[in-house]
């Protein structure tokens, strides 16, 4: 797969969580700026390239905003990286990442993070209907469930998000006891629920989505002139 306009990638996943194993796959997560006059005629060029072997999902620099200002936990990753896992890094993707708190609101980080991990919950409840999962994939659902809850309440409560784990060990050693028994799981989530509803957030209501706006429109002119042949 090949993107051009790259303005920011890096390395997530378990690989940066400190979750990963011998044989885990290493995720790649980028964000690219489509060039400007390609998004002025009729048909919009592809917002997001998804790949495997390697495992990399590129998306275009107005998705990746959209998706972080709703709190998505999996992008907002890009912008908190710690910075030897960078494998591009541009000026405007330097400026994105000076610009990452403006896009958090308290509401949206809570309801994705929380929400998240409640649908790793039901696929951990679900195994009963899928009688080919593996304890090794149960285990897996479990340590994300622990990370979307333990990296979110961070988030929301004081505004910072930590990538790699706390004790990656225990992380491992719950997934182990969940599954073996997946309602194991059900007082981890219901402890996250009500540290959510009793802790005042570090973040605001609402997003700052001038800032974003901003940063885009820079993009869009950046690689406009540079459609036109003449220096950005």
């Amino acid at each position: 797969m090949t993107v051009t306009n790259i303005l920011l990638s890096g390395i997530v996943g378990s690989t940066a969580y400190g979750l990963a194993h011998e044989g885990s796959d290493v995720d790649r997560l980028g964000m690219f700026a489509a060039p400007t006059d390609e998004l002025l005629g009729l048909h919009q060029p592809k917002e997001s390239h998804v790949s495997t072997a390697p495992d990399r999902t590129v998306h275009e620099a107005a998705k990746w905003c959209r998706l972080a200002l709703g709190g998505n936990p999996t992008v907002m990753e890009l912008v908190w990286l710690p910075d030897e896992l960078y494998e591009v890094r541009t000026p405007l993707g330097d400026e994105l990442i000076g610009l990452r708190t403006t896009l958090l609101s308290a509401r949206r980080v809570r309801d994705a993070y929380l929400g998240y991990a409640t649908q790793q919950f039901r696929k951990l409840q679900n195994r009963s209907e899928a009688p080919l999962s593996s304890d090794k994939r149960i285990a897996k659902h479990a340590r994300h469930l622990k990370r979307l809850c333990t990296q979110g309440y961070e988030l929301y409560a004081t505004g910072r998000l930590s990538i790699r784990v706390d004790d990656p060990e225990s992380y491992h050693r719950f997934g182990e006891s969940v599954a073996a028994d997946p309602q194991a799981a059900a007082p981890l989530l219901r402890h996250f629920e009500e540290a959510f509803a009793e802790t005042r957030s570090a973040l605001p209501e609402q997003p700052d989505e001038t800032a974003a706006d901003a940063w885009l429109r820079r993009v869009r002119r950046q690689f406009y002139t540079q459609a036109q042949g003449t220096p950005a």
